[in-house]
This record gives C-alpha cells, structure tokens and sequence, in this order.
C-alpha cells in the first residue's frame, strides 16, 4: 500500500472524527446509532481501514450532516486515485531498470498495444542511443541513480514483441514528436530514419498527427492501453495504472477519437522525412 494512499486515508479519518466531534457523540455511541461494533469507528476514524459509500453516508446521517455526504465520496474517490496511482520517485528509486522489467512484463502480457505519446517516440520504437538520453536525463531530473545501461538493454529486448506474430500494435503520435530533441541531433536522425522504417511495417500501425490536423479530443498527454485490461497514463510526478471499465472506454473513445486525424502511411512517412530533412547535421 503506497505512503500517498496511506496519508489521504488518514486525512479521511481525521475529517470522519472531525464530524463525530461536532455531533458531540462518542465513539461507542455513534457505533449504535450506525449498528456497528466500536472497533470499526476507531479503525475509520485513525485511518486503518477503508470505508465504503455507504459507510460514509451512514455517517453523514447519523451526526446530522447529510450535507456533507457528496464531500466525504469526493474525499473516497480520491483515496481510491491514490490507490491506482505510482509515484515516479518511489517506483524509480532504484532506477530506472527494474520498471522496465515490468514493462516487458505487461507487453508479453498483451495481445493489442494501444498508444499516444506527445513530445517524444514511444519506448517500443527508440534507437538505443535516443532511449540512453532519455534515461540519463530523466535520472538527473529525479536525483535518481543511473541504471541507463541495463535500463537500455531491457528496453531494447522489450522490442522483440515487434516481431511477435500474437501480437498487434497501433500507435499515434503527435508531430511534435518528431521535432522535440532529447537527444543530439545526429541521434535523433538515426531515431527518425527508424520510424520511417516502422511505417507499414506489418502488425505495426504508427500514425502521426499532423500540428494543423482538426481534432475532435485534443491530445493531453502520453497514454497506453493493454488490450482491454490496463491504461498506462504517464503524469510529472506519478502514473496511474487505470483498470475500470469506465475508464477503460474513455480512453479508447481518446485513442479513437484522435485516431480519427492522423495521418498513415506514405503520407505519416512524408511527414517523418520532413522531419528529418529539418535537422542541421553539419
């Protein structure tokens, strides 16, 4: 159980208390008026254990503030995000190899990858060299130790699901991709000569989103979708591992919704080359 979801349960607890305070009842007496053995108020309220809805709607009537209802399900539903959620600094504290040993892992996993990323190629289509900066500079940007060899190494092996006759991947990525440089320019030519390669390659479908394509959904930031099991979204400071359905179906009605303005094939290739005519290499 992670320290964020810990600490939002406790803050739980603590406005739960807070509410029993005000009413001028003691714990033993709220437990009757809900049918509840005394145990189980303490544990809400000192945050060891997790309430339901209608735990809390029991307890919003019972200390006569059923106006507080809505705040106190706003307050679960976000102990319920901290649940789902991964800090970076804690899942990378040993750097950054061991999270893409889990990343190989969901890719064996699935069948039909899904991706958008916004300002840089996805994971499973890097050069090498270009996958090295990245990772040296996220390393310094976290204060994280470097693991960039090893890190690179499985990344590089993730790549063979390229190759997987099982599997399909279908991925869409916004023409700032191909501009943003985390990289010297001279990588990140070998990086655009190989996504030109990757265009039409089969069981690969890569589609880029031109700057002036209109859009039905405006890209917000990089997510991937594991078959219909997982949605991967990648924030600043965390990544939420996302696997109800309603969420699920939000972010495939996203991936198809900008689906819908990207461009595949020679024209996706004539952009990549475009791109790639830009950079200086003298």
């Amino acid at each position: 159980m992670s320290t964020d979801f810990q600490a939002a349960r406790a803050a739980l607890g603590v406005r739960l208390r807070e509410l029993r305070a005000a009413a001028g009842l003691e714990g033993k007496e709220l437990a009757a008026l809900l049918g509840w053995q005394t145990s189980k108020v303490s544990r809400l309220q000192t945050g060891k254990q997790t309430p339901s809805r209608a735990d809390l709607s029991g307890w919003a009537r019972a200390v006569g503030r059923a106006d507080v209802e809505t705040e106190l399900h706003g307050l679960l539903a976000g102990l319920d995000m901290k649940a789902r959620s991964r800090s970076w600094q804690r899942s990378l504290a040993g750097g950054h190899s061991g999270r893409q040993e889990v990343a190989v892992q969901q890719t064996e996993a699935t069948t039909l990858l899904r991706g958008l990323e916004v300002s840089r190629v996805p994971g499973l289509f890097q050069t090498a060299e270009y996958a090295r900066c990245i990772f040296d500079a996220n390393a310094e940007f976290r204060g994280i130790p470097s693991t960039t060899d090893d890190a690179v190494e499985t990344r590089m092996r993730r790549q063979s699901a390229l190759y997987d006759p099982e599997k399909s991947f279908r991925f869409l990525l916004c023409e700032a991709a191909l501009y943003h440089r985390p990289c010297p320019v001279d990588v990140m030519a070998q990086q655009l000569d190989r996504l030109y390669m990757l265009v039409g390659q089969k069981r690969v479908e890569l589609g880029v989103i031109p700057f002036g394509a209109e859009l039905r959904r405006t890209a917000p930031h990089a997510f991937w979708i594991y078959d219909r099991r997982l949605v991967i979204v990648e924030t600043i400071s965390e990544e939420l591992w996302l696997t109800g359905e309603e969420d699920l179906q939000l972010y495939e009605r996203a991936w198809d919704w900008l689906a819908e303005s990207a461009e595949y094939g020679v024209t996706a290739s004539r952009l990549i080359g475009r791109a790639r005519a830009s950079l200086d290499l003298s």
